[in-house]
């Protein structure tokens, strides 16, 4: 497992703002679209492209496009919805699918609720979009659920994690090809699952629910 954080003061400066316990939802909502494009730039190094001929208005040249099958970009719901603009605006012709986690508060572990995904992911790049990482539960669900149906290789972009979430997560993901890019790397988690410093729950926060 490779684990990028983005280092930049931009993506320091949006976090700092998203932490604020006094950050209405509407910015941060914003925030968290422009961040994730952001961090998207960093998880999409290593998309595969093929060469493609086209006319300049001065001669013909040859560039680059995406290569099929299309990449899959998936939010895990609820919160991961609320990257998602940011991950399309930057790859938009990529396809979306949806699957639905939620941890149980007490046992701290997830359990899939919805899956709106194809059937055979076999040769596809796949992009799992989940602002925390925190116990790695959800996002390690996710991962083997894609791996399952054949995907080659999954990115998870997260907002912020803890050092005990990756660390699971990288044991449950031994021998498989994946790559976490992070906005920032925490503390610690508390004795009820949650990131310190953190940011809160980002679900409730993107949708006024708190």
């Amino acid at each position: 497992m490779r684990v990028h954080v983005a280092d930049h003061p931009l993506i320091t400066h949006k976090l700092s703002v998203l932490r604020n316990k006094d950050t209405p939802s509407p910015v941060f909502r914003a925030l968290t679209e422009e961040l994730v494009t952001l961090l998207a730039y960093e998880a999409t190094r290593a998309v595969r492209v093929e060469p493609v001929q086209i006319e300049t208005p001065v001669t013909t040249t040859t560039g680059v496009t995406l290569s099929q099958p299309r990449p899959l970009v998936v939010p895990i719901l609820r919160a991961g919805l609320g990257m998602l603009e940011g991950m399309v605006r930057l790859m938009p012709t990529a396809e979306v699918g949806f699957l639905g986690m939620a941890r149980n508060e007490e046992t701290l572990e997830p359990t899939t609720y919805a899956e709106r995904l194809p059937m055979d992911l076999s040769d596809r790049q796949c992009f799992v979009l989940d602002p925390m990482l925190a116990t790695g539960g959800s996002l390690g669900a996710a991962i083997d659920f894609l791996f399952k149906r054949n995907a080659v290789d999954v990115t998870a972009i997260c907002i912020l994690a803890a050092p005990e979430g990756l660390e699971a997560l990288e044991k449950a993901t031994e021998g498989r090809d994946v790559t976490i890019v992070l906005g920032a790397l925490d503390e610690r988690l508390n004795e009820n699952g949650y990131i310190v410093p953190g940011l809160g729950d980002a679900g409730d926060r993107l949708y006024g629910t708190v």
